[in-house]
């Protein structure tokens, strides 16, 4: 098999979550030009009609649904629907993400960690759930987490994001395990500081200093940085690969 054909993703359904926006938009967008079909979950319906007009822009078979990930009651019929129009999911990208800056858990509530948790944590669980049981029947699919430094990294201002992103990297090892006999990967990409609309209003306080400080490369990455990552997990080039966390942070873990 050539170097090509082992990224070429001609034949695969790929899910993204959060995929109008940031990060899970040059995801969605690096998966289609390797050849995917791409449906994605998000709830902004106008960038929800942005993104679905850039991925028939590249000719693939594309679709866009208006799915909060925290409505546990949308999510096996938006999956059952890309199923009907586009094939069977063979990837899975648990993208959508929310901020959240409490400023610890004295002043966090509990309303604020249930909807951080439900997003960042308990959707991921239930839409692996739901996709897997197809992924089983079919031999083969791979679902690719996204965690953060904070997975690693404790936060007193973000408790609740930063215990979602932990325990994200812990389901999905735990996943791999489960889903391996059935010819399933399931790996984390954990980005670095990246510049995203989320991420925006961080780079105008005295934090964005540390950052760069701290960072070898010495500047925050790009969205567009983690296609190459997404689409070696989603790709045969990954087949052996399972269980992983994948860090692109131009080194901020390092240190």
């Amino acid at each position: 098999m050539t170097t090509i054909k082992l990224f070429d993703l001609t034949g695969n359904v790929a899910i993204i979550t959060g995929g109008n926006g940031g990060i899970g938009r040059s995801i969605a967008i690096g998966l289609a030009k390797a050849g995917a079909s791409v449906a994605i979950f998000a709830r902004n319906i106008e960038k929800n009609k942005k993104i679905l007009s850039e991925l028939e822009e590249l000719g693939i078979s594309a679709m866009v649904l208006n799915v909060d990930v925290t409505d546990r009651s949308a999510l096996e019929p938006a999956i059952k629907k890309v199923e009907q129009e586009l094939g069977p999911v063979s990837i899975l990208v648990n993208n959508a993400g929310i901020k959240s800056i409490s400023g610890g858990i004295i002043n966090e509530t509990e309303e604020n960690w249930n909807r951080v948790i439900d997003t960042q944590l308990n959707a991921v669980f239930l839409l692996s759930k739901l996709v897997a049981k197809s992924m089983v029947e079919n031999k083969r699919g791979k679902i690719i987490n996204i965690g953060s430094m904070y997975s690693f990294f404790g936060s007193g201002r973000i408790p609740s994001y930063s215990a979602a992103k932990g325990a994200v990297i812990q389901l999905t090892k735990s996943m791999a395990i489960e889903l391996a006999p059935h010819n399933i990967q399931v790996n984390a990409i954990v980005p670095g500081w990246i510049e995203t609309d989320m991420t925006a209003s961080i780079k105008t306080l005295p934090i964005n200093d540390e950052i760069i400080l701290r960072t070898p490369a010495g500047r925050w990455g790009q969205p567009d940085e983690i296609i190459g990552t997404a689409i070696y997990l989603a790709s045969k080039a990954s087949d052996f690969v399972t269980g992983e966390t994948i860090r692109v942070d131009g080194g901020y873990a390092i240190r």
